[in-house]
């Protein structure tokens, strides 16, 4: 909703001060200028990118106008599901939930979380984490490192679409320069014409470069831009799973290492100490009240 505020800001703003100064919208209508610009940073975005890249590229689009999906309510969820989870390790050991890490899909403990346990990297990172860990001789330093790892190389494989549209934007006002010269060339075989016509090629050959400046700084760079916002915060949700699997296996009790799990919550998203220690402990409103 925001991003779409925004967009229509940015183009209100511009189109607004350029009738304020009287003028003419018909003459930034250059269909020819956009063919131009449009098409070779689609171009060279399909020359850059293999597709699975591209495929990436699009629904990243779509999630920047979405909005990102780590809300309190998620955080709160993921570390109920991960104290239930330690909870029932911790009572019967880790044998005890090898049906449930092995087959999360059939699982009644992740059966009750369908939204977390959809997403098939979360899901594959704790129970991969915790398989792991139940085969045993396995310090927690190297787990901790393996999970290190494995956050690393999905968060550079988040960021490389946002690579790709920030190089496409860059590349428009380059383009846009494009269109431009070829007005120029345009106009140049119009010398000896009316004046009028030869102003009118100019001004179209300007455009291409407007173009090319608007659409960098004022639509894809700053989608680009929440694309790497929407990356880091997928990053800090599998850093806080990270910190609480971590020091469950280091001995900590299942609530206590949920609570390392919740500081590591970023601050406006982050469930207080109360509301999990009510969710964990299935206190219902009235208890939590008293």
């Amino acid at each position: 909703m925001y991003q779409i505020i925004g967009i229509l800001a940015v183009f209100g703003a511009v189109v607004s001060g350029y009738l304020m100064e009287k003028g003419n919208l018909r003459v930034l209508l250059q269909p020819a200028e956009l063919v131009i610009i449009g098409g070779a940073a689609i171009g060279t975005v399909l020359i850059g990118n293999p597709p699975h890249i591209l495929k990436k590229i699009l629904s990243g689009i779509s999630g920047a106008f979405s909005g990102s999906r780590f809300s309190l309510h998620l955080y709160q969820d993921s570390l109920k599901m991960l104290y239930e989870l330690f909870n029932a390790a911790r009572k019967e050991g880790l044998a005890a939930i090898e049906k449930d890490i092995e087959d999360p899909g059939q699982s009644k403990l992740f059966g009750n979380y369908p939204k977390i346990m959809k997403d098939h990297h979360v899901s594959n990172f704790i129970c991969d984490t915790i398989r792991t860990a139940s085969t045993g001789g396995v310090d927690p330093f190297d787990l901790d490192q393996m999970m290190d790892l494995d956050i690393e190389t999905h968060h550079h494989e988040a960021t490389l679409p946002v690579t790709a549209l920030t190089t496409m934007a860059d590349s428009l006002p380059g383009l846009g320069i494009v269109a431009a010269v070829l007005g120029v060339v345009i106009t140049m075989g119009a010398l000896g014409g009316p004046p009028e016509e030869i102003g009118q090629k100019v001004a179209a050959a300007l455009v291409g470069t407007f173009l090319g400046i608007l659409l960098c700084y004022g639509l894809l760079g700053p989608i680009a831009s929440n694309m790497t916002k929407l990356a880091d915060d997928e990053k800090h949700y599998y850093q806080v799973l990270r910190v609480c699997i971590l020091a469950f296996l280091k001995g900590l009790p299942p609530l206590l290492a949920v609570e390392m799990g919740r500081r590591a919550v970023p601050g406006h998203v982050r469930p207080s100490f109360q509301d999990i220690e009510n969710a964990c402990r299935k206190k219902g409103p009235e208890a939590a009240a008293a």
